[in-house]
């Protein structure tokens, strides 16, 4: 890592930065209602990371996803942001990262303005692409010129990896450490409250 060239952290959102499932799980719920559709959210939000309209596709015919998908951000924005906190040592890694000299870059999959309210709610502030899933977030990692992704998904270890980004990994989501490590990862840490102590590290080595 070149010191001397600015400092730019990406960071994942869903289960790396908010613990967004109770959120999720009711908004699912209230589609399922209004829908009469059948939808295991309790099995829905133990998958987060693809894009939505990957997982309305089990239970929705592939016509109809479309529609539920504008319903479902529709309804997001009144029933998910509220009930979703920030994850363990979220606030204190972006302002690691800051204090650091940095920038903090949000990359999420997620349906950009919904994303920017989970962010103003846990009082996290930072640059935002949303709308990007795996290998796509390369796209705004190199943009934006990030040397380091944070993720707790494959699909985020194999962004990192595309944008020539050191994937750090937390096993706070959906896949274990074993996974994220299969995937590439360089570094998993068991969740955000390791990263300043990782970053001041990471620093120190490459002086």
């Amino acid at each position: 890592m070149d010191l001397a060239a600015p400092l730019t952290v990406g960071f994942d959102l869903d289960m790396t930065l908010i613990d967004s499932r109770p959120g999720i799980k009711a908004v699912y719920d209230r589609l399922a209602e209004e829908t009469g559709a059948f939808i295991d959210s309790a099995l829905a939000v133990t998958r987060l990371g693809p894009p939505l309209e990957q997982e309305l596709a089990n239970w929705f015919p592939a016509e109809q996803v479309p529609g539920m998908s504008e319903r479902y951000r529709a309804l997001y924005v009144d029933h998910a942001i509220v009930p979703t906190p920030a994850m363990p040592g979220a606030v204190a890694a972006i302002e690691a990262v800051r204090a650091a000299g940095g920038r903090p870059l949000v990359v999420t999959a997620k349906h950009t303005p919904n994303a920017q309210l989970h962010l103003d709610h846990v009082g996290i502030v930072a640059d935002l692409r949303g709308q990007l899933w795996a290998e796509a977030k390369a796209e705004a990692l190199v943009e934006y010129g990030a040397s380091v992704y944070v993720g707790d998904h494959v699909g985020d270890v194999r962004g990192a990896r595309t944008a020539g980004a050191l994937s750090v990994a937390v096993a706070t989501g959906p896949c274990d450490e074993k996974e994220l490590l299969a995937a590439g990862a360089d570094v998993v840490l068991a969740d955000l409250t390791e990263f300043p102590a990782w970053l001041a590290g990471y620093r120190s080595a490459a002086a």
